[in-house]
């Protein structure tokens, strides 16, 4: 295993960073304090090529594999994990597609996002967030297709979603084996009714969105039927390695801020660097920093390279998440009343950092999904 970047990653790699210091980070505080969604540096992103990172380039994006797409990712959550999430949720709408589409469905879906469009990834509901297997929204056949009826939660990006992919219960007495996946057109009724306010990533919105008996052609079942609850293991597989790097961008933040503001601070006639209440701090930050980008080049190492990783992404997503909290939270205890104050950056980093323990799967279900790997009880 070489983690020894290739020169064309180097390349990738300097392209966002430079992209996120230059684009993303004078505007962040912007956006985070309006919640718009950010479409200048979206458009800007898309003319360089920092969009539809994993949509393949047959079908119009950049065909990176996960691990590049994460180096991107990392880069743009080290200005601004709001902005991240707006650009990085075309990646997770896409996938199913990329697994399961077929080639029609990847010529018109992926075709569609390459040509400027938006797309949702629509599982979670009021009452199913980590227990995907007890979501409610229904599919039903009706001779011509299918008719979807229910409601998803915190579904990003879905104000500006043109089409949704949509997990629903094709056969509700077969628990997790009766979910199917659909691709959903925004115009065939499908209803974004409100934007949720958010404490932090407030860049990208999270909506919630109804079905109520939206039409849905046959061909727009996206797998086989009963599939679905398989597919979203798989896309879990590659978005949570996303999450990962949106940690190890926020921790490597953190570390920068806390680096030059206790080593300019002085207190007691010393940079406060020099104390060790605030050096070891620093110390246990580039620590963490370290260790949780390996975590994640592994998790996306192995799932670039078709093997399944889901005991590493669980690894990646969850220490990345916890130490992005951990960082943050130091890192306003470092900058003392400056830190309290949404003038300096690091109280948005824990506002945002926050959300990592909670979205594609919580830190708790990580730790679950560990030990159902380590002890091979699946009851666990």
């Amino acid at each position: 295993m070489n983690f020894e970047l290739t020169e064309e990653q180097v390349m990738i790699q300097g392209l966002a960073r430079e992209f996120a210091r230059q684009e993303v980070a004078p505007v962040a505080a912007h956006y985070d304090q309006t919640a718009e969604f950010p479409h200048p540096i979206v458009k800007k992103a898309r003319e360089i090529g920092l969009i539809n990172l994993t949509v393949p380039r047959e079908y119009g994006g950049a065909g990176l594999p996960v691990f590049d797409s994460n180096l991107v990712m990392e880069e743009v959550a080290w200005a601004c994990t709001g902005i991240a999430t707006a650009l990085g949720i075309n990646n997770l709408a896409s996938d199913p597609i990329v697994i399961a589409g077929t080639e029609a469905q990847k010529k018109k879906y992926l075709g569609w996002l390459a040509e400027g469009g938006f797309a949702s990834y629509a599982v979670t509901e009021p009452e199913a967030g980590s227990d995907v297997a007890a979501i409610k929204t229904r599919a039903v056949r009706d001779g011509r297709g299918w008719k979807l009826t229910g409601t998803k939660i915190w579904i990003s990006n879905a104000w500006e979603a043109d089409f949704f992919v949509v997990f629903a219960k094709t056969d509700p007495q077969a628990g997790h084996r009766g979910i199917s996946a659909f691709i959903v057109e925004r115009d065939w009724g499908v209803k974004v009714t409100r934007k949720l306010p958010k404490l932090g990533q407030r860049a990208s919105d999270a909506c919630e969105v109804v079905f109520d008996e939206v039409p849905v052609p046959p061909e727009n079942l996206l797998g086989p039927e009963g599939e679905g609850f398989k597919l979203a293991m798989q896309v879990f597989d590659r978005s949570r390695p996303m999450i990962g790097a949106f940690g190890v961008g926020i921790i490597q933040r953190c570390l920068d801020e806390c680096v030059r503001y206790a080593t300019q601070r002085q207190a007691f006639g010393r940079p406060i660097a020099d104390f060790q209440g605030v050096g070891f701090k620093i110390a246990e930050m580039g620590m963490r920093a370290h260790a949780a980008r390996l975590l994640t080049y592994d998790a996306a190492w192995k799932v670039s390279s078709g093997r399944r990783n889901s005991l590493e992404a669980a690894y990646a997503k969850a220490f990345a998440a916890d130490s992005a909290m951990w960082a943050a939270t130091e890192a306003v205890q470092i900058f003392g009343g400056y830190g309290y104050s949404e003038e300096f950056p690091v109280a948005k980093l824990m506002r945002d950092a926050k959300v990592l323990q909670i979205y594609e799967g919580t830190s708790e279900i990580q730790r679950l999904i560990m030990l159902r790997h380590l002890t091979g009880a699946r009851g666990a």
